[in-house]
């Protein structure tokens, strides 16, 4: 393995696109290999011991996109996002609850046992208590875009494309302005770059770009 880490990725997941704003906040130098999840390459397959994106190769295998996050972070952390009082909990909230809700809603075919309504409710009543939490200082933990918000945002985003007008229509502003304010951000331009799949033998792309300037979502 080269000494530069690999990050294993697909531009969509939510999971790998946390993964990579937190290597980019942290501009810690990765090799990106974009995977197609239809065709994952043996050399993925043999470095994720879940087989699933995000996948971090460094001196061991991390391919959990928060853990991922972390270790970036304590490389270096210029923009404070470990500052984050909370974090852990309003995670866990995205990663269990609201994640079970939104795929029972986007994937409503996969679980015909299932009312959607009922299932975008749930995940509704979540948003609604950060669209609370927003209304009081713009951000989930604080004044400032923090580890919460980089891990929450890509899941929220997956949501509201589910039906964007119906999203919009909520009595959720605070919510609704966060969520435009990260997609015109440099932060989500910066990591959603579409690049060809890795193929064997190349190293992949050198990730992430040098930023510049003050980040607009932040």
């Amino acid at each position: 393995m080269t000494a530069t880490p690999i990050l294993w990725s697909f531009r969509r997941c939510p999971y790998a696109m946390r993964a990579r704003l937190a290597v980019r906040s942290a501009q810690v130098p990765v090799f990106l290999r974009e995977i197609l999840l239809r065709d994952k390459p043996d050399a993925f397959l043999a470095a994720s011991p879940s087989a699933t994106v995000p996948c971090l190769e460094a001196d061991e295998a991390i391919d959990e996109s928060r853990d991922i996050m972390v270790w970036a972070l304590n490389k270096n952390d210029p923009q404070g996002w470990l500052d984050s009082p909370g974090a852990d909990a309003l995670i866990d909230q995205c990663d269990g609850p609201f994640k079970a809700a939104l795929d029972h809603t986007k994937y409503a075919v996969r679980y015909p046992d299932l009312d959607p309504k009922a299932e975008r409710e749930k995940a509704s009543e979540i948003l609604r208590t950060w669209d609370a939490r927003l209304s009081k200082r713009g951000f989930l933990t604080g004044t400032k875009f923090t580890l919460a918000d980089a891990a929450i945002l890509p899941f929220v985003r997956q949501f509201a494309n589910i039906d964007r007008a119906w999203f919009d229509a909520q009595e959720w502003p605070h919510l609704v302005s966060w969520l435009d304010a990260f997609l015109a951000s440099d932060d989500f331009a910066g990591v959603m770059t579409k690049y060809p799949p890795w193929q064997s033998g190349q190293d992949g792309v050198p990730f992430p770009e040098p930023m510049t300037g003050a980040l607009r979502c932040s």
